[in-house]
């Protein structure tokens, strides 16, 4: 397998962004990753499908939309909607029909930003999602920078540092997140892709003389990125391209990284058995020994949580196996020391053993 690092759910001029689709390719590029997908309020940007290049460094541009209803009274409930070739902001109003719509679109379906909190020093309302009886969507972001920020920054001096030293912001997804998705995977009768959005816009503020620019889409990409296995590179060819990207999300074959403290490439999680090795977002027989595996870039506190619950841990190991026999969910998170705190650095898809 091989693994692609991409960058998901950012915003251009096109709706609330400030860069245009070039812009924001540039960065990319700048921040090494091999895919963008770019999502839009209730704007479908079509034909600006693409690749970029600088050097030898190849880029794919893919664009999508984030869909919700701005007539709601309380806000929220959107939905990132990748791989339709139509655009359906017209089913807003019933977020099930939306996700009903996007699945015969043959599109990928996550719910963004599922809960959070308001940034009330600043006016800032928060966008959960509103409908949890929905089903069909392909699954939630996780890890949602904008959201975090929102959660980290709840008085000015927090909301100062983090806006003009965001490197000192993350810390992984809130423990709302981790909560809703394991009750979302214990829940649900199909597997539910957990992704990391960056939400990036590039916000760029002017303070008397002084013009900012607060977390450029340069830095966004390069620190919470959603990395993909996939049976080959880019290969060049648009539509195979798409399609081995939206397939890996669609099965779960992703991870969740925090690429600034220490590169997450090389991250793997597997499960071997009697019928062979499996990887995250794969379903296993548990009626045989199951072993799985994670394996880390470097030594660091990794642990392995069962339906929610800590089954294995190490502070300080690059490997770490547990063997069993009991069905479950299984998925990995991994921590690290980073600018005298200790933060969320890597978070998995599970492996279902059924």
């Amino acid at each position: 397998m091989q693994e692609l690092i991409t960058a998901i759910h950012m915003h251009t001029r096109f709706s609330d962004g400030n860069g245009l689709h070039q812009d924001l390719a540039n960065a990319g590029l700048e921040a090494g990753v091999d895919a963008l997908l770019v999502s839009d309020h209730n704007v479908l940007a079509q034909g600006l499908d693409g690749y970029y290049q600088k050097g030898r460094q190849r880029l794919l541009m893919l664009v999508g939309e984030e869909l919700h209803d701005p007539t709601l009274k309380e806000k929220g409930s959107h939905l990132l909607v990748f791989g339709n070739n139509q655009e359906l902001s017209r089913y807003t109003r019933e977020p099930q029909k939306l996700i009903d719509q996007a699945n015969a679109a043959g599109a990928l379906s996550f719910i963004a930003h599922p809960v959070e909190e308001p940034l009330r020093i600043f006016g800032e309302g928060e966008f959960g999602w509103r409908d949890w009886s929905v089903k069909g969507y392909t699954g939630i972001e996780l890890w949602n920078q904008l959201s975090e920020f929102k959660t980290r920054s709840q008085s000015f001096p927090k909301a100062a540092l983090h806006a003009l030293f965001p490197n000192f912001m993350c810390q992984g997804p809130t423990t709302a997140s981790l909560h809703l998705w394991d009750e979302l995977l214990a829940s649900s009768k199909s597997p539910v892709v957990a992704i990391a959005g960056v939400d990036a816009h590039e916000l760029k503020k002017q303070f008397g003389p002084v013009r900012l620019k607060l977390y450029p889409y340069a830095w966004q990409f390069r620190s919470l990125r959603t990395h993909i296995l996939t049976p080959s590179k880019l290969t060049g060819e648009i539509n195979t391209d798409r399609n081995m990207i939206l397939q890996a999300l669609n099965n779960g074959h992703a991870f969740c990284g925090y690429d600034l403290p220490h590169s997450t490439v090389g991250f793997r999680f597997t499960c071997n058995t009697n019928d062979g090795t499996f990887i995250m977002g794969d379903q296993v027989r548990a009626n045989a020994g199951l072993t799985f595996q994670a394996r880390l870039p470097i030594r660091t506190h990794v642990r392995l949580l069962k339906d929610g619950m800590v089954v294995k841990e190490h502070s300080d190991r690059e490997v770490l196996t547990y063997i069993t026999k009991e069905p479950g969910i299984y998925r990995v998170e991994a921590y690290i020391d980073y600018l005298n705190r200790h933060r969320g650095w890597i978070f998995s898809n599970p492996i279902y053993a059924l």
